[in-house]
């Protein structure tokens, strides 16, 4: 598929509405609107996650996934009913479980909830996993008024689990995890 893009300024937004893929104006928070903006948010944070990585198996792997969200967001963008179907959908979800799994191979299993945090890339995974969520939480709120397929919600419940397992990874396996310790007292003074 060839996409050119012409025009960055168009002033059709200029008040507070926007097209949909389909040419359908909507107001700018729309619940739809809502969920293509948190999913634009995540893919944004992930980018930065990527940023973040040498190159190699996690690095190809984030670009994979950046161009799932796209894809997502494709489908969220042009209102059908019944929904469009996520192209690989299934794929996708089975594609993260197992990159979930084989990350997990090499890191202990908790012991203790995991603060956000750690190393640079890891923090930066923890924050994805977070705006992924958030996306997840918008996604399900318009899944609440329309049929948006079951591929979608179960795409983006993976993600999140993946950059949760990314983040422990990023931390020497676990090894670097920032635990909580409930109703610890705090720090004192040196």
């Amino acid at each position: 598929m060839s996409i050119r893009i012409d025009r960055v300024v168009t002033r059709g937004g200029d008040t507070g509405q926007t097209a949909l893929g389909n040419g359908t104006r909507v107001a700018k928070d729309s619940v739809r609107i809502e969920a293509l903006g948190a999913l634009d948010e995540a893919n944004a944070v992930i980018g930065l996650l990527r940023a973040t990585l040498p190159a190699g198996r996690n690095a190809r792997f984030i670009a994979w996934l950046q161009g799932l969200l796209f894809d997502i967001g494709g489908v969220v963008c042009m209102p059908a009913n019944p929904p469009r179907a996520l192209a690989q959908g299934a794929v996708a979800v089975k594609a993260m479980e197992d990159e979930v799994e084989h990350l997990r191979a090499h890191i202990p299993p908790l012991a203790s909830f995991v603060l956000p945090g750690g190393t640079m890339a890891a923090a930066h995974a923890h924050l994805a996993r977070t705006v992924v969520r958030r996306a997840e939480r918008r996604l399900a709120t318009l899944a609440r008024s329309e049929n948006i397929g079951p591929d979608i919600p179960a795409c983006m419940n993976r993600l999140s689990d993946y950059l949760f397992v990314l983040g422990r990874h990023l931390n020497d396996n676990g090894a670097g995890d920032l635990t909580w310790t409930p109703a610890s007292p705090p720090p004192t003074a040196e």
